[in-house]
């Protein structure tokens, strides 16, 4: 008796056992094994790139995003070295550039203004600067808030005695070259002495590291001004001037104002997405004159069908849904050409030497 108990046991242990491993099984994840993504580059896209990192991984849950916010210069090296899965540049790789690299793809995933912020807490309205005042302000022949080319800007405002002082970016950035392809297209003088790029000599001006350096510069200097994303002005809680078109018009810093500057080049854009938007014609009275679109630029190629998958799933992301997220951070959304050029730029995306489905 006592042995058949002892089986009886046995075989109730045994059940339970089998049922454990079944469960435990049972509760291990399907698909893919978790996947991990790492992107470094532009600090202007960085607002937006941490709100698509996690949005996305919210819903593939097996895919982990790490971006690091150091610059456009620093992300084009990274991916350049082989050290990211992608990069984001606020300036698109040159011909030259690209012959240097293994072959890669860019293609546009958000525009947004490059807007000027800064410190005068005295001051009620925003700001109004002409394309003259700001090419002097950053090359130093303007050193006073009371200069008669500012004050001509803004008639009727008492403006403070107080000297300027220039916040700049200290690294290679993307948001660099679009402020200084501006005032290249907008100052001789400018063109002349500096030139545009990512990183240009300063004749005069404090350096920050990213755009939160520069923010961080103007906060604590009293008179300071400088160029950020629109968002990094909204959360330091700094004002933002309004710039002078070619129509003659003082435009704030917006999505739409961007928009009507991407619409301006719309035929220029089709023939080649690198084109600057910046300074676009009078006809397009409604323009911010400081715009530019961000560039992803991804390895054409690279190792694991699983990550390259995951990889264009997270860049399609960016240039359909991903749009609308970009609008409600002050971004502009991408025009249909625009998106349709991604497309197909994606494509050619392959793993290990093969197309990717």
């Amino acid at each position: 008796m006592q042995g058949s108990t002892f089986t009886m046991t046995q075989k109730f242990a045994a059940a339970a056992a089998t049922l454990a491993v079944v469960a435990f099984t049972g509760c291990k994840p399907s698909g893919p094994e978790n996947i991990q993504l790492s992107g470094a580059g532009s600090t202007f896209v960085n607002p937006v790139m941490t709100r698509w990192t996690s949005d996305y991984s919210k819903v593939h849950t097996n895919v982990q995003i790490n971006y690091q916010s150091i610059g456009s210069g620093g992300g084009i090296q990274q991916v350049k070295a082989g050290t990211v899965d992608f990069g984001a540049s606020d300036a698109a790789l040159n011909d030259q550039q690209l012959a240097a690299m293994k072959p890669v793809i860019q293609f546009p995933e958000s525009a947004g203004p490059v807007c000027l912020t800064y410190n005068l807490p005295d001051l009620k309205d925003p700001l109004q600067l002409s394309p003259e005042a700001l090419a002097g302000i950053f090359l130093g022949t303007i050193k006073s808030w009371q200069d008669p080319l500012i004050a001509k800007d803004n008639p009727g405002v008492t403006l403070p005695k107080v000297n300027i002082v220039v916040a700049h970016r200290a690294e290679g950035s993307g948001t660099t070259n679009i402020f200084t392809t501006y005032l290249a297209a907008v100052s001789p003088e400018w063109q002349s002495k500096v030139g545009k790029g990512n990183s240009v000599n300063w004749p005069v001006g404090l350096g920050g590291k990213g755009s939160e350096g520069v923010t961080g510069n103007i906060r604590q200097s009293p008179g300071a001004i400088g160029y950020v994303e629109l968002t990094y002005a909204q959360q330091n809680q700094l004002p933002v001037a309004k710039v002078k078109n070619q129509a003659g018009e003082y435009v704030s810093a917006t999505a739409d104002a961007t928009t009507a500057a991407i619409n301006a080049f719309s035929s220029q854009l089709a023939q080649d997405p690198r084109t600057p938007i910046v300074n676009p014609p009078a006809s397009a009275k409604d323009a911010y004159p400081i715009s530019g679109l961000t560039f992803l630029i991804i390895p054409k190629d690279g190792p694991g069908k699983d990550k390259r998958a995951a990889l264009k799933g997270f860049a399609q992301y960016i240039i359909t849904d991903g749009q609308a997220t970009a609008g409600s951070l002050n971004y502009a959304p991408l025009p249909d050409g625009v998106k349709q050029y991604d497309q197909q730029q994606l494509q050619l995306m392959t793993a290990d030497g093969q197309p990717l489905q």
